[in-house]
């Protein structure tokens, strides 16, 4: 039986796709282990998953108020700590990685985790990317975390030298994993998408090219197969008081602003006055994101936890931070979307779903006002069009099956894979567990 290893980091949304893909590749017959941080493992045997620890809980990073004070205020001051600690948690994951993928036969990883491709290297197994995103070089459009006007084709290949940048803070540590832990010499070519010589690395893109096309100019390596849907399992249904609220009036929109829990108590203000302004009703996640449950009104329900691929069943409309799973819920419901982006690719998917005709104009959570929710809010439950497109966009999605397809590229990739030997100047033998450090 072949052993597949899929190896993430992040938050929630980092965590379902992978998730998604571990369940449908056990299903075909494979053996499967899936690494992300402590705080997944429970998720991850939910669903009859292997689970193996790649460090503490991302959150725990997420929430200090160093990153708060770097999102908000100045990355100049408080982004070295940031950095390094940053970098321990790439080095204590890669450290818990090498032994998860002892005995492996394919390795699939993200660029969060991108020394898979070293470990792959010294184990003499295949590698496959995945992204959520689009993240290989284009012109047709910039960087999926540039948010500003649009000055071309040459202007948005430009963008992409930023992956440049974020590939130094990931291989700082490599050269030294690769030594110490690989038996490997230091790293000289490659990158994200590279093996160590050069070569391209297949990279699925675990999204719909419904929702974004795959430019022209990307090579062959890279392909679009659909979204990875997690269909939740739990028996989870609307409490009574959920019931309650749901009956006293017209369906509710969702508010929400993700994993990143920045500006709590600016974002709850700009909630509840938005609300009353529009005059409508909302039901917010407490989650560990930006919101603060208490003292809300009538109007506005608080609920502890609940999947989206249910919970928006209930629900006229999102608004939400962009993130790609939450997107994909949102769209794949058919829903009208109002995105309020922070980092990373959220504002991409914000353009997205505002090009697509799902929703309004995206506006940066830093620059949203209380005025600016509540007119998005009302576009949003009277404009006829947004529904129309989105109801569109479901019907489309519906017909996709992403990780089907995925694995039939994952099974191509194996089987065409020839081992070579690792670059070194002299084979040392690879020593197949190490202590970790955390």
């Amino acid at each position: 039986m072949k052993r597949i290893a899929l190896v993430t980091i992040g938050t929630q949304g980092d965590v379902q796709p992978y998730l998604a893909l571990a369940i449908a590749l056990k299903d075909r017959g494979y053996s499967v282990v899936l690494g992300a941080s402590e705080e997944f493992q429970d998720m991850v045997e939910g669903y009859g998953i292997e689970f193996h620890t790649l460090g503490p809980s991302i959150r725990g990073f997420l929430t200090q108020q160093r990153f708060e004070n770097a999102m908000s205020q100045s990355m100049l001051i408080n982004g070295p700590s940031l950095l390094r600690q940053g970098q321990q948690i790439v080095d204590t994951a890669a450290r818990h990685a090498w032994n998860m993928c002892q005995g492996a036969d394919m390795l699939i990883l993200n660029m969060n985790t991108s020394f898979g491709i070293d470990i792959a290297e010294a184990l003499r197994i295949p590698a496959i990317m995945v992204a959520l995103q689009p993240l290989n070089s284009t012109s047709e459009f910039p960087l999926c975390m540039y948010y500003g006007a649009d000055f071309g084709p040459a202007f948005n290949k430009l963008t992409y030298t930023a992956m440049t940048v974020q590939q130094i803070y990931y291989n700082l540590p490599r050269n030294k994993l690769r030594r110490e832990l690989m038996g490997l010499d230091a790293r000289k070519k490659g990158g994200f998408f590279r093996n160590t010589d050069g070569t391209s690395l297949t990279t699925l893109y675990a999204y719909s090219a419904v929702v974004s096309p795959r430019p022209r100019d990307w090579p062959k390596s890279a392909i679009v197969t659909g979204y990875w849907q997690l269909k939740d399992r739990t028996d989870w249904q609307p409490s009574p008081a959920f019931e309650k609220f749901l009956s006293e009036g017209e369906a509710p929109v969702y508010i929400g602003f993700g994993s990143m829990p920045f500006g709590a108590e600016r974002n709850t203000r700009i909630l509840k006055e938005a609300v009353a302004m529009w005059g409508g009703r909302a039901v917010v996640a407490r989650g560990w994101g930006g919101i603060n449950p208490q003292d809300l009104p009538e109007t506005i329900f608080a609920i502890e936890k609940a999947p989206h691929d249910k919970l928006f069943k209930y629900v006229s409309a999102v608004v939400h931070h962009g993130g790609a799973g939450t997107t994909s819920a949102g769209l794949h419901l058919g829903r009208p979307t109002f995105v309020v982006p922070q980092t990373v690719d959220q504002p991409y998917w914000g353009r997205r779903v505002y090009e697509l005709g799902c929703g309004p104009k995206p506006v940066r959570l830093r620059k949203l006002t209380s005025e600016i929710l509540a007119g998005a809010l009302a576009d949003l439950s009277t404009n006829p069009d947004y529904r129309r497109n989105a109801g569109e966009i479901a019907e489309q999605l519906h017909g996709e099956d992403g990780t089907d397809r995925a694995i039939k590229i994952i099974e191509r990739v194996m089987a065409s894979y020839v081992p070579r030997m690792p670059g070194e100047k002299k084979e040392r033998k690879i020593k197949p567990v190490l202590k970790l450090v955390g």
